[in-house]
């Protein structure tokens, strides 16, 4: 399957999550911000539409990571620098930018199914495990003043992120947001305080 968006067209393969409005939304929202020259992680890069994008409509130096090979691969072969990987564990340097479409729905135990679709949306029992992690680990992979571009959702918990991020010390501003049927996806940008 192929979509295009924004001049750029994504192969999708099997086993990768499908692009839909949160992609869309978060996609936007970056290429609303990015200066052109800055270096840029996605993390969670799935088929590489966010990152193929940016690549192919401003002059950022881009790279993804995954921890689903397929989703890595995928990426790759829309044409963008791909790692496999776990959240920033294998990543070293700092960026500009960091953006991440998490996991984010909230998923029980008896929920969980074993294929690599349930990676890209299982977000934990109150849907902000992975979110966590990542913020906890990103403001160490910023320069200074850089700052991640992170999706949320209504059913995450926008105010529980929001106030997660504060008490790690980010600024918090709000990028973009849209409403859909069931639920409120918001963009959120985060930049490290110096204390």
């Amino acid at each position: 399957m192929n979509i295009q968006f924004k001049n750029t067209r994504i192969k999708i393969i099997p086993d990768v999550y499908e692009p839909c409005e949160d992609s869309f939304l978060l996609a936007q929202a970056a290429l609303s911000i990015i200066q052109n020259s800055e270096k840029i992680l996605e993390v969670g890069c799935g088929s590489g539409i966010i990152s193929a994008s940016i690549k192919k409509n401003t002059k950022a130096r881009i790279t993804g990571i995954d921890i689903n090979p397929h989703a890595a691969k995928c990426t790759k072969e829309n044409g963008v620098e791909a790692i496999h990987g776990d959240l920033l564990s294998c990543i070293k340097g700092k960026f500009d930018i960091i953006i991440f479409n998490p996991p984010y729905l909230p998923t029980e135990d008896k929920e969980r199914t074993s294929d690599w679709i349930n990676v890209a949306l299982d977000g934990g029992s109150d849907g902000r495990k992975i979110i966590n992690r990542f913020l906890e680990e990103a403001c160490h992979h910023l320069v200074e003043n850089g700052r991640i571009l992170m999706l949320v959702s209504s059913i995450t918990g926008i105010e529980e992120v929001r106030s997660r991020m504060i008490s790690l010390g980010y600024y918090v501003e709000e990028i973009s947001k849209e409403r859909y049927n069931f639920e409120e996806l918001l963009v959120i940008a985060g930049t490290i305080v110096k204390k």
